[in-house]
């Protein structure tokens, strides 16, 4: 286990003083063991005893803002309110702080597979005592829905492509997708920088940047070639049917 940095434990403090706040719950890089400091964002999940309407949501942005204009500067620490009635239905929107704003997102079932298989809890309950198992087939369905989801928006949009760090998101995405759909089973983006589908010098400069290591990469040649990967990724995962194993295009 990755040793979290002392802003989330800060955070923890100033969400359990809240007294609505029942669990908080580590997902991400720093639940698989991946975490990179200054270069991973911090990817954590609170369970609340109702809906966090409007009053607590203001509570949240105080308490964010201010950990983000402090302590957390650079951190990126973002986390998903999800009112535990609400856990079983995969489709609700709940209020995120995300890079300095609240909006509203699901819960995904990517993030759901990292509390269930890697996540733990920084007070309350552990993940697997809250939310439901999941499967082979649930992590396979689960990055099929991502893939056939934001993912295949952004591929019809090329121009999108022609930013790096979407990019670079993007070639680690797709050979996360590829893995889950054909094993079961997550990936690290680490791990999956490896197994991206483009050319050695590119790989070994995505890793770099992973690292935390300012290299460059010829903005064109790898615009095009993280958009077409993303065009073939999501074009096998709209084609196979949920509960198959996906043998082609991870390597």
């Amino acid at each position: 286990m990755v040793t979290p940095p002392a802003v989330v434990d800060e955070f923890a403090r100033d969400v359990a003083a809240l007294g609505w706040v029942t669990d908080l719950l580590v997902a991400g890089s720093l639940a698989t063991g991946d975490y990179l400091p200054g270069v991973s964002d911090l990817d954590l999940v609170a369970l609340t005893d109702g809906p966090v309407d409007a009053a607590r949501q203001a509570a949240l942005a105080t308490v964010h803002r201010r950990l983000d204009d402090g302590a957390g500067s650079g951190a990126n620490l973002g986390c998903v309110y999800v009112d535990a009635a609400t856990i079983p239905d995969v489709q609700v929107p709940h209020p995120t702080w995300t890079h300095g704003q609240l909006v509203q997102r699901i819960l995904s079932g990517v993030t759901r597979a990292e509390l269930v298989r890697h996540g733990y809890a920084l007070f309350g309950r552990p993940p697997r005592d809250v939310l439901p198992p999941m499967s082979d087939d649930d992590v396979r369905a689960a990055a099929r829905a991502e893939l056939t989801g934001y993912w295949a928006w952004a591929a019809r949009r090329p121009w999108l492509w022609l930013d790096p760090a979407l990019a670079d998101l993007g070639l680690t995405s797709m050979a996360r997708g590829r893995y889950a759909l054909r094993n079961g089973a997550l990936l690290s983006k680490t791990e999956a920088i490896r197994k991206a589908d483009a050319p050695d010098w590119l790989i070994d400069q995505v890793s770099a940047r992973r690292r935390g290591e300012s290299v460059r990469s010829p903005r064109i040649q790898t615009t095009l070639i993280a958009w077409r990967d993303a065009r073939r990724t999501v074009a096998r995962a709209q084609r196979l049917d949920v509960g198959t194993t996906a043998t082609d295009g991870d390597h």
